[in-house]
């Protein structure tokens, strides 16, 4: 089985937003303007329902047009109407997306197993880091639960899931095919939330942070953080 919807690998996500930026840069000449209309360009994409994205075979074309779409449009229209339509707009798809999964998150920590004590925490992320690394999907389905759930929380400013991964094999190709070997892409443990976790970084700068909950010996939840603004914090820490 495949993994399904947006997964595709930190170098590729992140090369993905980058040409996008430099191309409404170059239309619009402003930096700060190029990342407005990419982050637009993105809540367009995640506004189309599954079916639709799932008929578009060259997602990043699709974005690219989107991106000059929109740039063009800023030199027709009247600039604060367009503030505001954008103004109006910011934040709304993405809640209406996360709501359910923010329910969905209330739920399962309420009822979340007893954590694993810190030695096979670290024992077992350490593994999972490994089998990630090695593109190893056997071992790292060795080591999830069977109802394993993942959460990937892109902020709708890269191309991530948007809904929960459920099962075992579904998470571990999502995770392999995310944390793919790539000569830019770096993967270590990480003290995440107060507990031993994974950090991935492209170009020295921090793409994902993955937080694991382990209940006896395997992973029952994984938190992926690629949010770009979320992963600020942790950048800012090593300049």
């Amino acid at each position: 089985m495949e993994p399904a919807g947006d997964t595709m690998s930190i170098a590729e996500m992140l090369d993905e937003r980058r040409h996008l930026l430099e191309v409404a840069h170059w239309m619009l000449g402003s930096r700060v303007a190029a990342e407005r209309v990419t982050d637009e360009a993105y809540r367009e994409w995640y506004g189309l329902s599954d079916h639709h994205r799932a008929r578009i075979r060259t997602p990043r074309a699709w974005l690219t047009q989107t991106v000059a779409r929109i740039s063009l449009a800023r030199f027709d229209g009247v600039p604060g109407a367009a503030a505001d339509t954008v103004a109006g707009t910011v934040g709304q798809p993405e809640r209406a997306r996360t709501g359910p999964a923010d329910h969905a998150l209330r739920s399962l920590r309420a009822r979340r197993a007893r954590p694993a004590p810190p030695r096979r925490q670290d024992r077992i992320v350490h593994s999972v880091r490994q089998a990630c690394a090695d593109e190893d999907t056997a071992g790292l389905l060795s080591l999830l639960s069977c109802d394993v759930i993942a959460f990937f929380d892109g902020g709708g400013k890269v191309r991530a899931q948007t809904r929960p991964v459920v099962g075992s094999e579904r998470v571990a190709r999502s995770l392999v095919t995310l944390l793919a070997r790539h000569p830019r892409t770096t993967l270590c443990a990480h003290p995440v939330n107060g507990r031993t976790g994974l950090v991935a970084r492209y170009a020295d700068q921090v793409a994902a942070v993955v937080g694991l909950d382990v209940a006896g010996s395997r992973v029952v939840r994984v938190w992926v953080v690629l949010n770009p603004d979320k992963l600020r914090s942790w950048n800012r820490s090593r300049s």
